[in-house]
């Protein structure tokens, strides 16, 4: 398939053309678009995949100066008048009463004092002298007065004794969720904290006693709340998006602001494998699309280390990946549909552009394949007046100079001729004369061999005919006298003294045929005045049943729009006598042509079989008579067609080329020659 379409484009200059015209569009503009796509994706999702980085590291920012807060805020309470006073009083319920109101102005979801003796005021004042939780900070207080903010991981036990209504908000069911690790832990039930410790020092300047306050992330939303709301202002997302931000234990979201359904959050849903292997296992930031929940975003996750420097959770950030690829989807979308378009008004633009190239170019090549032929055609007007349409102009300037000047040549060949004729004299008439004598002779030979063969033929014909007319006029004499003689028992023999009658006539019908193909001139039928094409539209349907039962397909061409003088049978005759034997040569299915056309004097009706040909040894045999190569054939067919036709002044002429085709083509003359009283010119034969 390739190698014909290779074909068909090398042989022609208006699909090169096209080719050219149309390969940036086809090929160039499609690799350009395929390119753009892949740059400008691979270019967005570098821009979110910064924005999203940009965004954790503000997150962390903030959670990191949420832990400061803390710390400050717990600072302002240990230096506070009211605090100091009942520190130095050593009033305890003094100062539980102000870890209360600590606890409700603040975000801290627990608050103690332990002094140095080991003493607690408790908020709640339910057990205010539990051991505390062990910790760096703690240590760290006690031994270097040193105040601390941090991350603890803390088990349900230590948040019981704390405070045993808190321990109840730790508590998370665990919901199946995509991509996650298998586990078959059901809730979970430890608390993230952001633990802070401050010392507080007397009067003195000697360490007194030390805060210990802790904000629990469980079920916490104002932490990620207000980071969401920092990172993620009016104007940072799509309207139709959202960012959110989320803290983990582990892989279990304790505090989120992502959606699990409409109205509720995504808490003790887990993170998938593929991020918790990359953030908890090898401690590495991840940014790239992720699958969160039920929906993909793009996300960005870091570690979240405790105290004691160990990866207990993760800080989360990210936002609907969704409304980005929607509209880079719809940008591609109407920027493919401009592209399309332009593609197609461009290729329109290109195709009409080409034509006016290739139009003219064509239309040289057409006039130059005529001319080759002999053939007078000139381009003509072209519509485009560009390069193209100048050379059209000038290439039929250039006919008009060749045939000026091939008119030219004529004269003065004519002129020289002349001269030459004039200035040779009695040599040139010579060489001129004896030019002429050979071509009688030539001519002589051919038509004497003709007639010679006619001649023979028409006495052997005449003589065959007197032989029979003699003993037939002999049979009927005696017939009628037998008849006669036998009277009324005639009767009895009457089927086959009829018989006898019948058949002698018979032989003296096909005498008279005889005499008739022997003397043509003699039997000449009547003239009339006809139109080829009906005769010919006629003759076909003399042949259809032929014609249907080899399955062949005859074309036509008519160009002929004169009429001619001739015998509507004898003409019939021919052109069938011509049809048979182009059926006769083509194979089953075939193809006949068969066409008319204006000639000088007349016109001229061709037959054209596309079959097995004729020999070039046996072209000039071919209208002599009784010779045929088809079994069966009388071999009078051709004969008798050339002696009807040449009895008119007509001529009938065969050309053809072995196993590729045969043309006979009859010259009518518009008027018979006999009727003009000159002498039948003879047939002459062309070969291919």
């Amino acid at each position: 398939m390739f190698t014909r379409l290779k074909r068909v484009v090398a042989g022609s200059l208006r699909y090169k053309l096209l080719l050219l015209v149309l390969f940036p569009i086809l090929v160039v503009l499609p690799t350009v678009v395929g390119l753009t796509i892949y740059w400008s994706l691979n270019y967005t999702y570098s821009q979110l995949y910064a924005k999203v980085r940009t965004d954790l590291s503000v997150a962390d920012d903030v959670f990191a100066r949420l832990q400061r807060d803390y710390l400050t805020q717990l600072e302002g309470f240990a230096k506070s008048y009211s605090f100091q006073t009942a520190l130095e009083l050593g009033d305890k319920r003094g100062m539980a009463e102000q870890v209360a109101v600590v606890l409700n102005t603040t975000h801290f979801d627990f608050l103690r004092v332990f002094g140095l003796d080991g003493d607690l005021a408790q908020a709640q004042l339910k057990d205010p002298f539990h051991a505390r939780t062990p910790s760096p900070l703690l240590d760290n207080a006690y031994r270097f007065a040193k105040p601390g903010v941090g991350v603890q991981l803390f088990h349900n036990e230590d948040i019981e004794a704390i405070d045993p209504e808190l321990a109840k908000r730790i508590v998370l069911p665990l919901v199946d969720t995509p991509r996650a690790d298998p586990t078959s832990r059901t809730q979970e039930n430890r608390g993230l904290v952001i633990r802070t410790v401050y010392p507080v020092r007397d009067s003195t300047g000697q360490l007194a006693a030390i805060l210990d306050g802790g904000v629990l992330l469980n079920n916490n939303f104002n932490l990620v709340d207000d980071i969401r709301d920092l990172v993620y202002g009016p104007g940072s997302v799509p309207e139709e998006g959202w960012g959110t931000v989320t803290v983990f234990l582990d892989d279990v979201r304790v505090s989120t602001n992502v959606p699990l359904r409409r109205g509720q959050r995504a808490l003790g849903t887990r993170v998938s494998s593929e991020v918790r292997d990359h953030v908890l296992g090898d401690g590495q930031v991840w940014v790239d699309r992720a699958f969160v929940v039920n929906d993909w975003y793009i996300s960005a996750y870091k570690p979240i280390e405790d105290v004691y420097g160990d990866r207990i959770g993760m800080l989360y950030a990210g936002f609907l990946e969704s409304p980005y690829t929607n509209a880079y989807t719809r940008a591609i979308s109407v920027l493919l549909a401009v592209i399309l378009l332009t593609a197609l008004f461009a290729g329109w633009l290109a195709i009409r552009g080409a034509k006016s190239v290739f139009n003219p170019i064509e239309a040289m090549a057409r006039v130059v394949q005529a001319t080759r032929r002999g053939e007078d055609m000139r381009i003509g007007q072209v519509p485009s007046q560009d390069e193209i349409g100048q050379l059209a102009q000038q290439f039929d300037d250039m006919l008009d100079q060749i045939q000026e000047h091939n008119r030219r040549m004529e004269l003065a060949a004519d002129e020289l001729e002349q001269r030459v004729k004039e200035r040779t004299n009695e040599l040139t008439m010579k060489n001129v004369r004896l030019q002429k004598t050979i071509n009688m002779l030539r001519e002589a030979r051919q038509q004497l061999a003709i007639a010679g063969k006619l001649a023979a033929l028409g006495e052997l014909t005449a003589g065959v005919a007197h032989e029979i007319n003699n003993p037939t006029a002999v049979i009927l004499g005696n017939m009628d006298i037998l008849l006669r003689e036998l009277g009324d028992d005639a009767g009895s023999v009457k089927t086959e003294s009829d018989l006898i009658i019948e058949q002698v006539y018979r032989i003296r019908s096909i005498v008279d045929r005889l005499l008739r193909y022997a003397r043509p001139s003699e039997f000449a039928g009547y003239v009339e005045t006809l139109d080829v094409h009906e005769v010919v539209e006629d003759t076909l349907t003399l042949v259809k049943h032929e014609t249907q039962k080899r399955g062949a397909v005859i074309e036509k061409a008519f160009k002929a729009d004169r009429n001619v003088r001739f015998n509507r049978q004898e003409l019939q005759q021919v052109l069938v006598n011509l049809l048979l034997n182009a059926l006769q040569a083509i194979p089953n299915g075939g193809r006949i042509e068969i066409s008319t056309s204006n000639s000088d004097t007349g016109i001229d009706i061709t037959v054209c079989d596309y079959g097995i040909g004729i020999p070039l040894e046996e072209l000039g045999r071919v209208f002599d008579p009784f010779y045929t190569k088809r079994e069966g054939g009388t071999g009078l067919g051709l004969s008798v067609s050339y002696g009807l036709v040449r009895r008119y002044g007509g001529k009938l002429t065969v050309q053809s080329e072995e196993v590729k085709w045969t043309r006979f083509t009859v010259h009518i003359l518009a008027r018979p020659v006999f009727e003009e009283g000159i002498e039948n010119p003879d047939y002459s034969i062309k070969t291919a």
